[in-house]
């Protein structure tokens, strides 16, 4: 992380006892990397290695995308965007180097540069009412975005109004000290919190190739497209789509007690193996007790009702609603 950055931040976090949930939240997303692409060939690059269609990434469109490995499991999952003239792939920090190595194997002859610049620009998110009247640029659907004074405004679904923002440090340093005349700054859980509630998946290194996209509901969330040619990984996840029945999908739970860790076994007894029914996706904190969850897990034991975390004796797992509908699925992108 650029130390400017850092030691701003910790000026402005100093307080241990962040709110979880405040009503206009300002998160520190440092825990994000980024990898910078950019040449002339960037796209068609890109095209070829992820799930989704990158010629539709441009000033004003994100997106969702996520690289495969030959089986069509996930190594990782990308917002990607455009800033200037280069486009970005923002991701755990904790999976950056693997990806960034084996992403340059298949550059080749591509004119096409691949770099880490997490030390170079600040990550940052704000979320609730008074969001868009604080950002230079307010994109009005999901996976919009603007650049705009300096500071690149992408919106993210969610149940209320949600923002990622990507600057040069001096300049998100200004915009923050702006926004905290209306936003408080939140704890570290606050934005993964939101996206459990907002249906969208990561992927971290205790989940790297668990899931083949469709299992963490990533073709619901505008993440895959099965109309833009090959990819790694490709034929997988179009037969499981056209031809195979889905029997893993992600749900959205309530746990009672503490917090399991992302990767975590999940057990149900109707299951004919026990252990082996699903994984924990990502677990945060409710300000209403206990834990909210996404997990991947069988259709059959989330329909019995009896899954628990790790053992037949660990904490049982109560269905939420979901943000989005499973029909969807079978529509092709």
């Amino acid at each position: 992380m650029n130390t400017d950055w850092q030691r701003f931040l910790d000026s402005q976090l100093a307080d241990s006892d962040l709110p979880l949930l405040p009503d206009c939240a300002l998160c520190d997303l440092s825990d994000q990397g980024l990898i910078r692409v950019s040449g002339e060939d960037a796209v068609a690059f890109l095209q070829g290695q992820f799930t989704n269609d990158a010629r539709k990434v441009d000033a004003g469109h994100s997106q969702l995308s996520s690289y495969c490995s030959p089986k069509g499991r996930m190594m990782a999952l990308f917002r990607v965007f455009q800033r200037g003239e280069d486009i970005y792939l923002l991701l755990p920090r904790e999976r950056l180097d693997t990806v960034l190595k084996r992403l340059r194997m298949f550059v080749l002859r591509a004119k096409v540069t691949l770099e880490d610049v997490s030390d170079h620009l600040a990550i940052a998110g704000i979320a609730g009412a008074c969001a868009g009247e604080l950002l230079p640029a307010s994109p009005a659907r999901p996976d919009e975005c603007a650049t705009a004074g300096g500071l690149t405004v992408i919106r993210v679904a969610g149940d209320r109004d949600r923002f990622l923002l990507v600057g040069e440090p001096d300049v998100m340093q200004a915009w923050w000290r702006q926004a905290r005349s209306a936003a408080t700054p939140a704890a570290a859980d606050t934005w993964p919190l939101l996206d459990i509630r907002a249906g969208l998946p990561s992927v971290v290194d205790a989940t790297a190739e668990a899931f083949v996209p469709q299992m963490a509901n990533l073709q619901l969330v505008n993440g895959v497209s099965f109309t833009k040619g090959c990819y790694t990984g490709q034929e997988v996840v179009a037969r499981m789509q056209y031809l195979g029945t889905l029997k893993r999908r992600m749900y959205r739970v309530r746990i009672n007690g503490d917090c399991p860790a992302a990767g975590t076994e999940l057990f149900s007894a109707s299951s004919a193996s026990g252990q082996g029914a699903g994984k924990v996706v990502d677990a945060r904190p409710s300000p209403d007790g206990g834990c909210e969850a996404l997990v991947v897990c069988q259709i059959s034991s989330m329909d019995a009702g009896d899954l628990r975390v790790g053992s037949e004796q660990g904490a049982l797992l109560s269905v939420a609603d979901m943000p989005y509908p499973f029909e969807a699925e079978k529509q092709a992108h």
